[in-house]
């Protein structure tokens, strides 16, 4: 099982919360609200060091993650 960083955790309960789990409009959420620092003022270098990565190289993992805490809840 992956760990995710508890910030990341809420960041992306907080997402979901506001779009649902459907993929790619989660996906354009998080990036919006990352975008717009709406989340405790983080934006993309604040969520890439906690591990979260908007890059599409790197999307299986930010799929994985999502999948995790979604499925913790």
């Amino acid at each position: 099982m992956q760990t995710v960083d508890p910030i990341v955790r809420d960041f992306i309960l907080f997402c979901l919360r506001r779009q649902g789990k459907g993929w790619p409009a989660l996906y354009d959420e998080m990036c919006r609200v990352a975008g717009q620092r709406l989340f405790r003022g983080l934006g993309y270098t604040d969520l890439r060091k906690l591990g979260l990565s908007f890059g599409l190289t790197d999307i299986d993992d930010t799929i994985r993650m999502v999948d995790t805490v979604a499925a913790s809840n």
